[in-house]
């Protein structure tokens, strides 16, 4: 199975189309605008429900992104207007693959708090809890907005300082879905492999909002969890 993977376009979606390469997947863990205003909501769905060199899309909100928190009902009309891409928040998503294989995709936008954006709760507390909790147990992708805590989360100047949660990374531990992936700390970009689960951050922008990392491509085979860089 085909997969690209990227995060936090922040409204800059255009300037990755060209390294989309197509495939049977695309997920994008959120941050899709710079905040989460109408009329970038209806730019990012109409763009990203046109890549038809994919046969399932799929993405998350982020901290940026608080129509999807403030404008629920509004924003549920623009997403359901576009049928070929699948927005996931709290929610299970299965597809098959050309085998015949289930795939079962997680995603949520939660995060502990940060700079009061949208989608936050507090750190360790019982809210953020539940959200975990509610990831079921038999998923294979999960995709967060977030990392988890000591995975792909480390600061640009000073790789002592973790900024993902504690909780999401207990459990991951618990669950050990095949892939994980973030977005979020943009400097966190990267790739970690645990031996359970593949962690991405995909995180295509920089600090300075540039686009200066690639999403990534891999063939994934979601029975072995092999993975290969194209």
């Amino acid at each position: 199975m085909i997969l690209t993977i990227l995060s936090d376009t922040h409204n800059k979606h255009n300037h990755v189309k060209g390294d989309l390469k197509g495939g049977d997947l695309l997920l994008h863990s959120g941050d899709i605008s710079s905040m989460g205003y109408e009329h970038e909501i209806v730019q990012f769905t109409s763009w990203f429900s046109r890549l038809d060199a994919y046969k399932h899309k799929v993405f998350i909100a982020g901290n940026h992104d608080w129509g999807f928190q403030n404008n629920v009902e509004k924003v549920k009309e623009i997403v359901d207007f576009y049928p070929t891409m699948t927005y996931l928040q709290d929610q299970l998503h299965t597809i098959q693959d050309d085998n015949g294989t289930e795939v079962k995709i997680w995603g949520s936008p939660w995060q502990p708090e940060f700079y009061n954006w949208a989608f936050n709760l507090p750190r360790n507390g019982e809210e953020l809890k539940a959200v975990w909790d509610m990831i079921p147990e038999d998923i294979d992708i999960l995709i967060t907005h977030g990392p988890a805590w000591g995975f792909l989360d480390d600061v640009e100047g000073n790789r002592n300082v973790h900024l993902g949660c504690e909780l999401l990374a207990e459990r991951i531990k618990q669950i050990k879905p095949k892939i994980h992936i973030c977005g979020h700390i943009h400097t966190g970009y990267g790739h970690y492999y645990d031996g359970h689960t593949h962690y991405f951050n995909a995180s295509v922008l920089n600090e300075r909002y540039l686009y200066s990392h690639l999403p990534w491509h891999i063939d994934w085979n979601p029975i072995t969890n092999e993975i290969q860089f194209l």
